[in-house]
């Protein structure tokens, strides 16, 4: 095949390429909007599967707006966590908020503290933290009404 006929449909080729309008990267929308996002999607979980458990209850004192970050977590002797057991994102709106976390009985570890911690963030800063509420048994639990308080 000659070199010419070629050449010209390489040069054809490209300047198709080149002639479509570039992609425009997706611009990302600001953080409140990904973290309602995700906070949506953690709040409509379905019904609780048969192998898994669910502490629930409502956060008291949440600001508008506010992230919400809710972890179970094994905690040492010196009160480090040392395990993730559960995790859920939620968005403050000024009321009494709703939580449902969901958790692997099997992986709650027999005879070590286990205890459920939030806080909540706005603007990237700290401004709320529940106090410790020490979680003694791998069962579906009703905590009640837990109030957020001032963070240090």
């Amino acid at each position: 095949m000659p070199l010419r006929p070629l050449v010209l449909l390489s040069l054809f080729s490209l300047l198709v390429a080149c002639s479509s309008d570039a992609p425009q990267p997706p611009t990302p929308g600001p953080a409140p909007q990904q973290a309602q996002k995700k906070a949506r999607e953690s709040a409509n979980l379905g019904p609780l599967p048969a192998h898994q458990r669910e502490l629930s209850g409502t956060l008291q004192g949440i600001p508008d707006g506010a992230e919400v970050e809710l972890a179970l977590l094994v905690i040492d002797d010196k009160d480090r966590p040392q395990q993730l057991l559960a995790s859920s994102n939620l968005i403050g709106t000024n009321q009494a908020l709703p939580f449902h976390l969901r958790f692997n009985p099997e992986s709650f570890p027999a005879g070590a503290r286990v205890e459920l911690r939030g806080r909540a963030s706005q603007s990237g800063q700290l401004i709320l933290h529940l106090p410790s509420q020490r979680i003694y048994q791998p069962t579906t639990q009703a905590l009640g009404q837990l109030q957020f308080v001032k963070a240090p």
